[in-house]
């Protein structure tokens, strides 16, 4: 038993070495974007409370910034981790889910990593909707790291797509209303910088990549990701490994971005 693990690890760690050769000296992408989907399904699958899926799918983010900032020095990363939606859930559930974004928050704030690669940390999403503690929580964790400009990492909580562009027409109007903006004046790249993501290099997602087999982006930046390249793959979050990630870039140097030319 141990040697077939034995064998099998090697044979992973051959594949992803191949990967690597295979995509090294391709065109990287800047802007990654991943919908953590599965968690609760990959908890019912192992016969495991939902909570504990939860907590592993937190604990495999920090696998997924080491593979996106150390290993392809990737930009920036945007991770969509609980939508408006998402509140419907049963309220054990919720709260369980704004426990462990708490406890990986406060992570954040002693995290090496984060200091070292110059990580700007920002929480995307109507935040007025979370728990009180939490958002001083996100308050201390922005303020940290609001002047690295090394790595974006952006979590979106409490998030809609609709929601992020009503909120920013609502903002654009009180400028109308204030005088301080004519309507003739305002187009798209003025309507981008009203955006949650108005702060990144890049705003626009190269990439987007779902989990759990679900082909949707059910309301996933939704502005912003009208040229990204879409991967859904059937596997939960927990799982989700490096040649996983690895395979998704290999495709995405392949297909040929016309935006539309």
């Amino acid at each position: 038993m141990l040697e077939t693990a034995l064998s099998i690890t090697g044979i992973y760690k051959l594949y992803e070495k191949w990967l690597w050769y295979q995509i090294k000296n391709g065109k990287r992408p800047e802007h990654i974007a991943v919908i953590l989907d599965g968690n609760r399904r990959w908890a019912e699958g192992h016969s495991l409370p939902i909570w504990l899926g939860h907590k592993e799918g937190a604990n495999k983010i920090e696998d997924l910034i080491d593979w996106c900032f150390d290993y392809l020095n990737v930009k920036s990363v945007t991770l969509y981790a609980f939508s408006t939606e998402n509140f419907l859930r049963q309220p054990k559930e919720v709260e369980e889910i704004m426990e462990i974004a708490e406890e990986k928050l406060a992570e954040i704030l002693t995290d090496e990593r984060i200091h070292k690669n110059k990580v700007h940390v920002r929480i995307i999403g109507r935040q007025e909707l979370l728990p009180k503690q939490l958002q001083e929580l996100i308050r201390r964790v922005e303020e940290a790291t609001k002047d690295y400009d090394g790595h974006f990492l952006n979590v979106a909580l409490a998030y809609g797509g609709r929601a992020e562009i009503v909120d920013a027409a609502r903002k654009l109007a009180h400028e109308v209303e204030k005088g301080r903006l004519k309507p003739d004046a305002i187009e798209e790249q003025l309507f981008e910088k009203y955006l949650y993501t108005a702060h990144l290099p890049k705003q626009d997602p190269d990439m987007i990549i779902r989990t759990s087999g679900e082909e949707r982006l059910s309301g996933f930046l939704l502005w912003q990701s009208a040229y990204s390249e879409l991967f859904f793959l059937d596997i939960y979050w927990p799982d989700f490994r490096r040649i996983d990630l690895l395979r998704a870039v290999r495709t995405f140097q392949k297909r040929k971005r016309r935006f539309g030319q």
